[in-house]
């Protein structure tokens, strides 16, 4: 497929959500960020507040993780964090889903949880995590359908942190379930200009990738 350099950029959230991650290292990502272009920068709690005072002005944004990475939080603990990132700075939340109640079929528990972030959000972009990795084809469109019901925004395929990262046939699936109106957002394992138009290909508005400088001058040099 065909994409211009500053199309794929407005598409990637350039990550940094190792434990170990220092704050030289949130310098960086928020001047790649700034200087290619991309469409936010997707950081843990703790580091939104310096990434907000970084890219104060510029276009990128700011996005925190909630939940992150089991999405076993209380409901209550996730909108609190979700209000606290939200004042620190954050435009855009990825929370994780509650997966084992996904997969006890307790579809009103998941739903509950994903609404309270979304009710905290403010009206700003939730993607919901749903781990295709440890669910069934039926219970990642089970996943996408109670998101898009408690009003996510985005779904989203992994945190990067799971036992396997996003796949196509994953993407495809979650666009083929939430439609058009609705955000796909493919993040984990994606590490190369290939690995990201494939996802593209397959229905991704947004890539999620620590290796989007890479992905970015392999384009370069084509």
């Amino acid at each position: 497929m065909k994409i211009t350099r500053e199309q794929l950029a407005g598409m990637i959230d350039h990550s940094l959500l190792r434990p170990q991650s220092t704050r030289a290292e949130l310098k960086s990502l928020c001047m790649e960020a700034i200087a290619y272009g991309f469409k936010a920068v997707c950081v843990n709690p703790v580091h939104v507040p310096e990434a907000a005072k970084m890219l104060k002005d510029e276009a990128p944004l700011v996005c925190s993780v909630v939940g992150f990475p089991f999405g076993t939080h209380t409901p209550a603990a996730k909108a609190a964090e979700t209000a606290e990132v939200v004042r620190l700075g954050a435009a855009e939340l990825d929370m994780v889903l509650r997966i084992g109640a996904l997969k006890d079929g307790r579809e009103a528990e998941v739903e509950e949880d994903v609404a309270a972030v979304v009710k905290a959000a403010g009206g700003r972009p939730v993607k919901v995590i749903i781990e295709a990795c440890y669910l069934t084809d039926q219970e990642k469109a089970r996943a996408c359908i109670l998101a898009v019901k408690a009003g996510a925004a985005f779904v989203k395929t992994s945190t990067g942190y799971g036992s396997a990262g996003a796949t196509s046939a994953d993407v495809r699936l979650m666009r083929g379930t939430v439609g058009e109106g609705i955000g796909v957002k493919a993040a984990g394992g994606i590490r190369t200009l290939a690995d990201a138009l494939a996802m593209i290909e397959a229905g991704a508005s947004r890539i999620g990738a620590s290796a989007s400088v890479a992905i970015l001058n392999q384009l370069d040099e084509q």
